[in-house]
């Protein structure tokens, strides 16, 4: 009998971890004992019940409302109504999250399967207390989602914060609001905030542009959209230092300047190191989420999470017969990749018991932020042109402004822009971003072609015109023109070679 514990058993990963056992388990050659645990109320699993299935529904509002806006053929701004706006959410988050229950559920009636509705924690390696109940089993897997990561930060605990859930929640608005961090939660919900709520909100921003890791230009097209069409502020380079309660019922923020930061407050023109304050009434911290691992009982176990706790395999690094998958192992914390993570420890742990070697799991990045209300979102697929560079293959990078395709024009959004990466060795598309109108409908045409290792000379370059992937054909056309540019370079010295 092979028993595996599944911590976190409503959660993507965990699910995904108990589908690829069952489909596995005739692969083993004893029976499988399952048992999925989950305290959770009502249960569903983090990315429906207060992830990015409720947070797209809640954009979509803001959404709607900003492109009636900006649109001067248009007459009148829309209301937004937020108590509709949550109900809605709300009921389509139950459904959503009664789907995943039923899932669950039909799971545990199969045979050699139990569904446990309690809190687990462990006692000692690989011994868990379920509700006072011990469970001694071969193999367990934790996949207890995140939870919001709040900055150590002087005076936060006398100011009360508000988290992504907490906004995924709200009625009721207040008329400022300052916001910690910048990553992909800000830059999704600043906007619901500005749009939605006419929140006056100022962004603390560390780095010289949000989207650090790309190319500039991605991200000062996201600070020209932000500031101009949403009228948020974002304080960059600058680093809260302490926050101070007000007399009036609001708070202050003390921060300094790290460097040429912009500000267009009463501190304009501050050096590096001055001082920068600003007052407000609410303050939300989007400040990342961190494993959840509080209240598990690690301590009594040899586990010792940190930097590279989890393998490529999805084992712990201190009890090969323990796997971490999803938030839970602080990798790579988007909704998909917990998914692969968690069919991938299913499998491995299928190797493990056969005793075959465990396969590693690597993820080639695509993500969507939904940024600025889903009207500009930024997709990421396969290499950018600086992962491209860190790894010395020659590559060709080209670069195509919405603008420059006429359809944006005609949609009223032509602001973004897109970048393909193409060997130069034998033109196989190696990546691509987009931040720009429907970037994120072409996020899956680019995973298929990028991990199919697809040559940019032998995609398609026609759309359907005018239809936003127009984009593409522009870059793939210029890839090729590039490639075509190079061999041609490289035939002319060849020849020159052979003169005697």
């Amino acid at each position: 009998m092979v028993h595996v514990a599944i911590v976190g058993a409503y959660g993507s990963a965990g699910v995904a971890v108990a589908d690829e056992l069952l489909e596995r388990r005739d692969e083993l050659s004893d029976d499988l004992e399952l048992t999925l645990i989950d305290d959770g109320d009502p249960g569903g699993g983090l990315c429906i019940l207060r992830g990015c299935m409720p947070s797209k529904d809640v954009l979509s509002a803001g959404e709607h409302r900003y492109l009636a806006r900006h649109d001067d053929r248009l007459e009148g701004v829309p209301e937004a109504d937020p108590e509709r706006i949550v109900a809605r959410k709300d009921e389509h988050v139950s459904n959503f999250a009664e789907h995943r229950r039923s899932h669950v559920h039909d799971l545990a009636d199969q045979a050699g399967v139990e569904l446990v509705r309690d809190t687990a924690r462990f006692v000692d390696d690989r011994v868990l207390d379920v509700g006072g109940r011990r469970l001694e089993p071969d193999y367990v897997v934790v996949a207890t989602g995140s939870v919001p990561n709040i900055p150590e930060l002087p005076g936060i605990d006398e100011v009360p914060t508000r988290t992504s859930a907490d906004v995924l929640d709200t009625t009721e608005f207040p008329d400022s609001g300052i916001v910690l961090g910048n990553g992909y939660i800000s830059l999704e919900l600043g906007p619901y905030l500005s749009e939605v709520g006419d929140v006056d909100l100022t962004v603390i921003e560390h780095d010289e542009r949000p989207l650090e890791e790309m190319e500039p230009e991605y991200g000062d097209a996201l600070l020209d959209i932000y500031r101009d069409h949403f009228g948020i502020e974002v304080l960059t380079n600058t680093d809260e230092k302490r926050l101070e309660r007000t007399d009036d019922g609001g708070f202050r923020l003390v921060a300094e300047r790290a460097g040429d930061g912009e500000w267009e407050g009463d501190s304009e023109g501050a050096g590096d190191g001055d001082e920068i304050i600003v007052e407000a009434d609410e303050l939300y911290c989007f400040t990342g989420r961190r494993p959840n691992l509080d209240g598990l009982g690690l301590e009594n176990t040899r586990l010792e999470p940190g930097d590279g706790w989890v393998t490529s395999t999805m084992q712990a690094r201190d009890d090969e017969r323990v796997f971490v998958v999803g938030d839970a192992n602080g990798r790579e914390p988007i909704l998909h990749v917990a998914k692969e993570q968690g069919f991938a420890a299913g499998e491995n742990i299928v190797n493990h018991w056969r005793e075959t070697e465990c396969e590693p799991y690597a993820s080639v990045p695509h993500h969507v932020i939904f940024s600025g209300l889903g009207v500009y979102p930024f997709a990421r697929i396969g290499h950018t042109p600086a992962t491209a560079a860190a790894t010395h293959m020659d590559e060709i990078v080209v670069t195509r402004e919405a603008s420059s395709d006429g359809v944006f024009e005609t949609k009223g959004h032509s602001e973004g822009r897109a970048t393909l990466i193409v060997s130069a060795d034998d033109g196989t598309v190696l990546g691509f971003q987009g931040l720009h109108r429907h970037a994120d409908v072409m996020a899956k045409t680019m995973q298929v072609v990028v991990e199919m290792g697809l040559d940019v000379r032998e995609v398609p370059k026609r759309a359907y015109h005018p239809t936003t992937p127009e984009i593409l054909d522009g870059l793939f056309r210029a890839a090729c023109a590039e490639l075509a540019e190079r061999e041609d370079c490289v035939a002319e010295t060849d020849s020159q070679d052979m003169i005697p």
